[in-house]
């Protein structure tokens, strides 16, 4: 399941996961591969991840990463950065998964609303959708409101409105404001 050239940031994810269980560290992915799974398909080389850790914790991925052979850099997000840390990991094929160590406004109660999905007969705890809908809000770029226009317009189920505006308020006021002119759009499309 490794990594068997470059391109494969997916497999590199699948092997970090299982790094991640080791030492039980909470995680969600999210990201490009979240929003494949919530139906917003996009061309993407990039594995992302939000973590529930501790920088201690994050210290010591990092090592255990590096002692199994992958190239990791740290970064600290200074006072005002909504990602505390960022633990960039990459194979030696140049396949890189970046792991958010936690998100200002992020419900700690989104990794227990995760889902699963299995990939390669590893199990994946993915994003769910009112969480990942808020954070593309609280991201507020084009493709990230796109992403969670997309998501928001996909018909794979019931989604909690009132979750999401909960979920979204935490991000702030102009993630709630962006939530509002989505729903709107949607609604004025139907």
């Amino acid at each position: 399941m490794s990594a068997r050239g470059p391109g494969q940031s997916t497999r590199l994810l699948l092997t970090i996961v299982q790094h991640l269980a080791k030492q039980r560290i909470d995680y969600a992915v999210i990201g490009a591969m979240a929003a494949a799974v919530h139906g917003a398909i996009r061309a993407t080389l990039d594995a992302d991840a939000v973590l529930s850790i501790t920088l201690s914790q994050l210290g010591s991925l990092e090592k255990a990463l590096r002692k199994a052979g992958f190239e990791t850099t740290l970064r600290r997000g200074d006072a005002d950065d909504p990602i505390p840390a960022l633990l960039l990991v990459r194979d030696s094929y140049g396949n890189r998964v970046d792991l958010l160590a936690g998100l200002r406004g992020l419900d700690p109660k989104a990794f227990a609303r995760a889902s699963s999905v299995s990939l390669e007969g590893i199990e994946l705890r993915v994003i769910g959708r009112e969480d990942f809908i808020a954070m593309k809000c609280f991201a507020g770029g084009p493709q990230d409101l796109a992403d969670a226009a997309w998501v928001l317009k996909s018909r794979d189920g019931p989604l909690d409105l009132d979750l999401l505006r909960r979920v979204t308020r935490r991000f702030g006021r102009p993630a709630a404001d962006a939530l509002e002119s989505l729903l709107a759009a949607v609604r004025s499309a139907d």
